[in-house]
C-alpha cells in the first residue's frame, strides 16, 4: 500500500501515550502537547488525518460535527490499551512496520557498524540490527523491550 494511503492520525494533547503507541503499530501519529483545539483541527484538514480526541468541546467545531474531518472519540475512562485497541479494531487496521515512537518518522535499517556510538555497548554486542528514524535520528533495536511492545500491539488487534 503506498505511504500516501495509509491513514494518518492527529492527536489530541491528552493522547501523547496514543500517538507513541499507534507509531509503533506503524502509524503516522501527530501529537504536540501545547497543541490547541483550534490548530489541531487545521492540521487534520491540512494533512487529511483523522482525529483522536477525549474532548468532547473539540467535537463540537463545525468542520469535526459535520464530518468533514472524520473523528473519533475516546472515553475519558479507557486506559491507554483499551485507546489502542479502539482505535485499531474499530477502523480495522492491521499492525505495519513501526515508526520512531518519538517523532513518528519513518525508520530504515542501518549498518551496525554506522550506529557502534550511539547504542549502550551491552546492546551491540548481542545485537544484529540496528534502524534508525529518518526524521529525528533516533537509533532503534529489537532487545528485550521489543518482545513486550510486539505482544502489546498484537493484544490490541486481536481483541
Amino acid at each position: 500500500m503506498p505511504e500516501e494511503a495509509v491513514i494518518r492520525f492527529g492527536c489530541d494533547a491528552m493522547l501523547g501515550g496514543l500517538a507513541r503507541w499507534l507509531r509503533a503499530a506503524g502509524y503516522d501519529a501527530s501529537w504536540r502537547v501545547d497543541i490547541s483545539d483550534p490548530e489541531l483541527i487545521q492540521l487534520c484538514a491540512r494533512e487529511g488525518r483523522v482525529l483522536l480526541t477525549s474532548d468532547t468541546g473539540i467535537l463540537h467545531y463545525r468542520l469535526v460535527r459535520d464530518g468533514r474531518i472524520p473523528a473519533l472519540f475516546l472515553p475519558h475512562r479507557a486506559n491507554l490499551q483499551e485507546q489502542l485497541t479502539l482505535v485499531l479494531n474499530q477502523l480495522e487496521l492491521p499492525l505495519r512496520e513501526p515508526r520512531c515512537m518519538s517523532c513518528g518518522g519513518q525508520l530504515q535499517e542501518v549498518a551496525r557498524d554506522q550506529v557502534r556510538e550511539r547504542v549502550p555497548v551491552r546492546s551491540f554486542t548481542w545485537l544484529e540490527r540496528f534502524w534508525e528514524c529518518q526524521r529525528c535520528g533516533k537509533v532503534f533495536w529489537h532487545g528485550t523491550h521489543w518482545q513486550r511492545i510486539t505482544e502489546r500491539l498484537h493484544q490490541a488487534v486481536t481483541h
